[in-house]
């Protein structure tokens, strides 16, 4: 049997929204909504959004997510492909700053169950921090990954790095950061 000690995940299971309301895709509902720590929103551009997953492979594996619904990336628009790109950057740089990884992984779930993700049809790119070692004997011998930091704890965290980048504005700390990239 395999068992991790996980406390902060109680908060996820108890809510009272388990996302029953959202009748569409929860990539374009959430950003709507007005409680970006809850939703774990923690950057937004003019057209896309960084959020933390729920399921982290490691302590702060964000996705990087565009407005614009579409799960084929030939279908973004001009805007929204640039604003994309820019808004990754970011991302490395505040992961860099606030979590001090070695590298990175960052792949794309384009449209699709075949890709590999629960949600098929919005496209988004997963930006997972990784360190020296970070693969240690738990995955190995009981196929057991072990999470090392809450989820709240790395939001407070990524919020501050994006909050002290360059054409960053922070109204408090449960609400996104806002980039600029003009």
């Amino acid at each position: 049997m395999d068992q991790v000690f996980a406390p902060w995940r109680i908060e996820w299971v108890e809510r009272d929204d388990k996302n029953e309301d959202i009748e569409g895709c929860v990539f374009c509902e959430l950003p709507t909504r007005e409680s970006d720590r809850e939703y774990r929103i923690v950057a937004r551009s003019d057209h896309a959004f960084v959020m933390l997953n729920n399921y982290p492979y490691n302590p702060g594996h964000a996705m990087v997510i565009p407005n614009q619904h579409t799960g084929d990336y030939g279908e973004l628009t001009d805007e929204t492909l640039l604003d994309h790109a820019r808004l990754k950057q970011r991302t490395f740089a505040a992961l860099r700053e606030a979590m001090g990884p070695d590298g990175f992984n960052a792949g794309l779930n384009l449209g699709g169950g075949a890709a590999g993700g629960s949600i098929d049809d919005h496209l988004h790119t997963h930006v997972v921090p990784r360190w020296n070692g970070d693969t240690n004997f738990m995955p190995v011998v009981s196929d057991t990954k072990v999470i090392v930091e809450a989820l709240a704890d790395t939001y407070d965290r990524l919020h501050e790095a994006f909050a002290a980048q360059d054409g960053a504005t922070a109204v408090d700390s449960d609400t996104a950061v806002r980039l600029s990239f003009d």
